[in-house]
């Protein structure tokens, strides 16, 4: 289980692949709370959009939060508030 603790503000977000998905504005209880400027695209641009523990794999040494999807599939399940 990942310690949520060691997720940093400002982290890059990335997929299984090592494609970027986003950046962490805070931790919201158990859900990465992803900054508005890069959460979402198209219609879902400009709001907060939450990613759950479930999908967090790994926090890499250099604080990046590495999940256990691929990027094209982990924003199919990123959440909004």
């Amino acid at each position: 289980m990942i310690d949520l603790s060691s997720i940093q503000e400002h982290a890059e977000v990335i997929g299984a692949d090592g494609v970027h998905v986003g950046t962490v504005d805070h931790m919201d209880g158990d859900r990465i709370k992803l900054t508005k400027a890069d959460s979402g695209e198209g219609s879902h641009k400009g709001h907060h959009h939450y990613i759950s523990q479930g999908l967090i794999a790994a926090v890499e040494d250099d604080g990046t939060v590495r999940l256990s999807a691929n990027a094209d599939v982990a924003v199919t399940f990123e959440e909004e508030a």
